[in-house]
C-alpha cells in the first residue's frame, strides 16, 4: 500500500505542485513573521549593547508615570544637581557625570522643513566631550549658548555644514543656533540605530529638554578599578534610596530592547493573523483537490479494496499523501519565509537611516511552526476526502463512472447549525462582553457555516451568472460545467469568498467610522480654522503658544482656543488628558454648552466618564502628570459626551507639568460676516515659524484626521492579497483537475465540432463564473459582517453605515479578470488534447 501511495504521488506531479503551493505560501507568511521579529529583536539587542557599552552604572529618577512602549512615550523625570555630588561620594565611583538626554529635539533642515523621524528618537543632550564611542568628524563641541553640534546623520539628512544657522524645536518654540561640530561613532557610523542627536551647552540642554536649569535626566557613573558594575549599582542604590532607578549598562540595554520587543511581539501577532487567514483559505484548496482526486481514483481505490485493502489502509494512503505534500510544502515555505523575513528586515532598515540589521537567522520557533502548520493544515484538509475514499465499495471497480454527487441535505443542515453558532458568537462578542477572541472565533465559524451552505445556492446562482455568457455554445457549456458539481464549485468559490469578505468587511467598518467621525466633527467643531499638523512619529507636532494670543488679535476673529494633550494618572489609573488656555472660548469654538472658567485647581469631565466613576460636581481627583508633584483637582463641571475634544479638561496652568508644554491644536472661530479668504492668510503667517504645523480650513483638517482609515484599508488589502492569491490558485487547481477528469468528454466535444478556441472559451467562462460567484459571496458576507460591527459600535459614535459600492463593484470586475487569468493554463491544456486519445481515455 505504501508503494502504491508513493507511485500515485509521483504519477500526479501537477496535483502535488498545485496542492502544495497553497501551503508553501501560507507557511512562508508564518516563517517570515518569526524570522523578521527574531532578526529585528537581535538587531535591537546589538543596538542597545553598543549604545550602553561605555556605561558601568546609570542613575535616573523614577518616572512620574510609568508608560509602556505600546502606551506612548515615557517622559523622564529630572535629577537635581545635588544627586550628582551624592553619587560621586559613593565608594568605588571613579567618575559621575550629569547627563541630559531626552527625546524631542527636532532639527529644521536647509529646506526649512523638520527632518523626518518615524521611529528612532530625536535626542537633545548636553555636550560632554568625545569618548571611545563618539568622535568629532568636523569642528568642535558647543561652547556658547547659541551653538550646537549634531551627529553625522542629521548633517546628511538636513544638508547642513559647519557655520550654518540651524533651527531646533524642543520644549520651547524654534530657536536658532550656529552649527559648530559634527560627530560620528565607532565603526564609521553616522548614528546609533538611526537616532538623530543634537548637543547643546549644559544649561541650554537643561532648559530646552527638561524645562529647568540645574537638573539632569541621568547620571553616567564609571566604576573604579576592581569594582564590578553590579557592586557599584548596589552601593549607589543603598546611598540614594528608593526614589531612583540605578541600573548597570547591561540592564539598561536589556530593558530598552525589551520595550521594543513588546512592539515586535504585537507586530508578529498581526502577521500571524493574516498568515492564518491565508492558511484557512489554503484548506479549501487542498480539500477540493483531494476530493476531486478521490473521485477520479474511484476505480483505482475500489480495485485496491477488491484486492484486500482495508478501509483503514485507504484512509492511511490518502493521509500519507497529505503528510508528504505538507512536509515538502512546509520545507519550501520555510525557505521562502526566511527570504521574506530578510526582505522585511531590510525594508525596515531602509526606512530608518543608520539602523544596522543583525545577521538573518532562523529561530527554532520558525522551524517548528512551519513544519507543524504545514503538515497539520494539509492533513486536516485531507481528512474528509480520506473518509470518503474509505467508503468506496469494491464493486465500484466494475463501473466506468466516478462517484455521483451526493444530496446536499446533510451539508446544508450542518451549515445552518454552524452558521448559527458563528452568528451567536459574533453577537455575544460584539454586543456582550465576549472580547476580541470570541469575535474572531465567531468570524471563523461563520465563514465555515457559509462555506457549508454555499453548495445549496451554488447551482442557481452560478446558473444565473452564467446567463451573461450564454449567447454562444462555449458560453452555455461553460455555464453548465460550472454548476454541474455544486460542492466543488462551492469550495472553490468559498476560498475566494474569505479574502474578499474580510477586505469588504474591513472597508465597511473603516468607511463607516471615517464618515461617522467626519460628520460628528463637522457638527461639533464650529471653528472655521484649525491650527495643527500630522503626527508622523512618537511625538505630536506642536507650535508656539504665543500664536494663540496673536490670533485673537487678528481682524475677523471671534474666539481662539488651544489644547494641549498628555497622559496622566487619575486616581491611580493611566488616562489621556487635555488642557485648554480658555475653556469659555473652547466651548464656543466647539459649539458646546457654556462652561465656567477653570481655576488652577479645577477639572471638568465628560458625562460618560463621570457616570463610569460615579463622580459629581465637587468630587476631588488625584492627578499625577508627566512632570511635577501629584495634585488634587476638584470637578467643577460635567459636560455632555462628545461635545468637547477630551474626557478630562485641565486648566492652562497644568501644562507646565505636561510632557510637551506646547499646544497641539488651535481652533479659530470667525466673527459673523468674516470669511476664510479674509482671515486664513493672517493665521497662516502666524505659524510660519512653526514648521510642524499649518493653518487650514475645518474641512481640510477633518479630512487629514480621518485619512488614517484609508491607510488601514490599504494595509489590510495588501496583507490579504496572499489569501486571495491562494484562492486564485484554487480556481486554477479545480479547472486543471476538472480538465483531467473530463478528458473523454472534451474529446467527444472536439469530435462533434467544438474548435480549440471554443474549448478555451468554454473553460474561461467556467472560471469566470466561479470567480465572480466567490467574489459575490465575499461582498455579501463581508458587507453583513461589516454592518454587524458598525451596529455594535453605534454607542461609540460610529452611527453611519457606509457600503463601499465602488469598491465592491471593483472586486467583482477584478474577480472576472482573475477568472480569465486562472483559466489560461487549463484552457490551453484542454484545447491541446489529442481527440482520438481523449475519446479512448478511461
Amino acid at each position: 500500500m505504501l508503494r502504491a501511495t508513493l507511485k500515485s504521488l509521483l504519477g500526479r506531479k501537477l496535483r502535488l505542485v498545485l496542492s502544495g503551493l497553497a501551503v508553501v505560501l501560507g507557511v512562508m507568511f508564518v516563517a517570515g513573521a518569526f524570522v523578521v521579529t527574531d532578526t529585528l529583536g537581535r538587531s535591537f539587542d546589538q543596538l542597545f549593547a553598543t549604545a550602553f557599552a561605555g556605561t558601568d552604572v546609570s542613575v535616573a529618577a523614577k518616572p512620574k508615570i510609568q508608560v509602556s512602549e505600546m502606551e506612548g512615550e515615557q517622559v523622564q523625570s529630572a535629577l537635581p544637581a545635588a544627586a550628582v555630588a551624592q553619587v560621586r561620594d559613593v565608594a568605588g565611583v571613579k567618575s559621575a557625570t550629569g547627563m541630559v538626554n531626552a527625546d524631542g529635539a527636532r532639527v529644521i533642515g536647509s529646506d526649512g522643513k523638520v527632518l523626518a523621524g518615524t521611529g528612532p528618537p530625536r535626542l537633545g543632550e548636553n555636550w560632554v566631550g568625545e569618548s571611545d564611542l563618539l568622535k568629532l568628524r568636523a569642528g568642535r563641541g558647543p561652547q556658547k549658548d547659541d551653538e550646537i553640534a549634531v551627529n553625522a546623520l542629521i548633517a546628511k539628512q538636513g544638508n547642513l555644514k559647519i557655520g550654518d544657522r540651524v533651527g531646533v524645536l524642543t520644549l520651547e518654540p524654534k530657536k536658532l543656533f550656529t552649527l559648530v561640530g559634527i560627530w560620528g561613532y565607532q565603526g564609521d557610523k553616522d548614528s546609533i540605530g538611526g537616532s538623530q542627536e543634537v548637543a547643546f551647552t549644559e544649561p541650554v540642554a537643561q532648559q530646552l529638554m527638561i524645562g529647568k536649569t540645574g537638573e539632569f535626566t541621568s547620571i553616567d557613573v564609571k566604576a573604579a578599578e576592581g569594582v564590578t558594575p553590579e557592586q557599584l549599582r548596589d552601593q549607589i542604590s543603598q546611598k540614594l534610596g528608593a526614589g531612583y532607578d540605578v541600573k548597570t549598562g547591561q540592564q539598561l540595554a536589556d530593558d530598552n530592547a525589551a520595550g521594543l520587543k513588546e512592539f515586535l511581539g504585537f507586530f508578529n501577532k498581526i502577521l500571524l493573523g493574516f498568515a492564518s487567514v491565508a492558511l484557512f483559505v489554503g484548506i479549501f484548496l487542498i480539500l477540493n483537490t483531494f476530493s476531486i482526486i478521490v473521485a477520479q481514483r474511484t476505480r483505482e481505490l475500489a480495485m485496491m479494496r477488491a484486492l484486500g485493502a482495508s478501509r483503514r489502509q485507504v484512509i492511511g494512503s490518502v493521509l500519507l499523501e497529505a503528510v508528504v505534500i505538507g512536509l515538502v510544502a512546509a520545507l519550501l515555505g520555510l525557505g521562502a519565509g526566511v527570504g521574506v523575513g530578510a526582505a522585511l528586515g531590510e525594508l525596515f532598515a531602509s526606512l530608518n537611516d543608520g539602523f544596522e540589521m543583525a545577521t538573518v537567522g532562523v529561530p527554532l520557533s520558525a522551524i517548528l511552526s512551519s513544519l507543524i502548520v504545514g503538515v497539520l493544515v494539509t492533513v486536516v484538509a485531507a481528512v474528509l476526502p480520506a473518509l470518503r475514499a474509505s467508503r468506496i465499495s469494491p464493486v465500484a471497480a466494475m463501473q466506468d463512472v466516478a462517484t455521483p454527487d451526493r444530496p446536499l441535505t446533510k451539508v446544508s443542515v450542518s451549515g445552518a447549525v454552524v452558521g448559527a453558532a458563528g452568528g451567536t458568537m459574533l453577537a455575544i462578542g460584539l454586543y456582550g462582553s465576549g472580547g476580541l477572541w470570541l469575535i474572531l472565533g465567531g468570524v471563523l465559524v461563520s465563514f465555515i457555516g457559509v462555506a457549508l451552505l454555499t453548495p445549496l445556492i451554488a447551482r442557481p446562482v452560478v446558473s444565473l451568472l452564467g446567463r451573461l455568457f450564454s449567447w454562444s455554445v462555449p458560453g452555455r457549456l461553460g455555464r453548465l460545467n460550472s454548476g454541474r458539481n455544486p460542492r466543488r464549485t462551492a469550495i472553490t468559490a468559498a476560498a475566494l469568498m474569505v479574502g474578499i469578505a474580510l477586505v469588504t468587511g474591513v472597508t465597511v467598518v473603516m468607511d463607516s467610522a471615517k464618515t461617522s467621525l467626519a460628520a460628528q466633527a463637522e457638527d461639533t467643531i464650529k471653528a472655521q480654522i484649525v491650527i495643527g499638523g500630522d503626527q508622523n512619529g512618537p511625538r505630536p507636532p506642536t507650535f508656539d503658544p504665543a500664536v494663540l494670543e496673536k490670533a485673537r488679535q487678528e481682524p475677523g476673529v471671534r474666539n481662539v482656543a488651544g489644547i494641549w494633550n498628555d497622559q496622566a494618572q487619575i486616581n491611580g489609573k493611566l488616562e489621556y488628558v487635555t488642557a485648554t488656555d480658555d475653556l469659555a472660548q473652547l466651548t464656543d469654538t466647539y459649539g458646546a454648552a457654556p462652561l465656567p472658567k477653570l481655576a488652577d485647581d479645577q477639572i471638568v469631565v465628560s458625562s460618560e466618564t463621570a457616570a463610569d466613576h460615579q463622580w459629581q460636581i465637587g468630587s476631588v481627583l488625584t492627578v499625577q502628570l508627566s512632570r511635577g508633584d501629584e495634585r488634587r483637582y476638584t470637578v467643577s463641571a460635567i459636560y455632555q459626551e462628545n461635545t468637547l475634544p477630551a474626557n478630562y479638561l485641565l486648566p492652562a496652568a497644568a501644562t507646565k507639568d505636561f510632557g510637551i508644554p506646547q499646544p497641539n491644536f488651535g481652533f479659530v472661530r470667525l466673527d459673523d460676516g468674516a470669511t476664510l479668504a479674509q482671515v486664513l492668510p493672517g493665521i497662516k503667517a502666524l505659524v510660519a515659524d512653526s514648521p510642524e504645523v499649518s493653518a487650514t480650513d475645518r474641512t481640510t483638517f477633518i479630512d487629514q484626521q480621518v485619512s488614517d482609515f484609508d491607510t488601514v484599508i490599504t494595509m489590510v488589502q495588501v496583507l490579504l492579497a496572499l489569501a486571495i492569491l491562494i484562492a486564485v490558485l484554487g480556481v486554477v487547481n479545480t479547472l486543471a483537475l476538472s480538465v483531467l477528469e473530463r478528458t473523454r468528454e472534451l474529446g467527444l466535444l472536439r469530435a462533434v465540432g467544438l474548435s480549440r478556441s471554443q474549448t478555451m472559451r468554454m473553460v474561461t467562462v467556467e472560471a469566470v463564473v466561479i470567480s465572480v460567484f466567490g467574489a459575490l459571496l465575499g461582498v455579501v458576507v463581508g458587507s453583513g459582517l461589516g454592518a454587524a460591527v458598525v451596529r455594535a459600535l453605534n454607542d461609540d459614535g460610529i452611527t453611519k453605515l457606509v457600503l463601499p459600492w465602488g469598491g465592491m463593484g471593483l472586486y467583482l470586475v477584478l474577480a472576472a479578470l482573475v477568472g480569465v487569468l486562472a483559466s489560461v493554463l487549463p484552457a490551453i491544456k484542454a484545447a491541446r488534447l489529442n481527440v482520438l486519445a481523449a475519446i479512448a481515455a478511461d
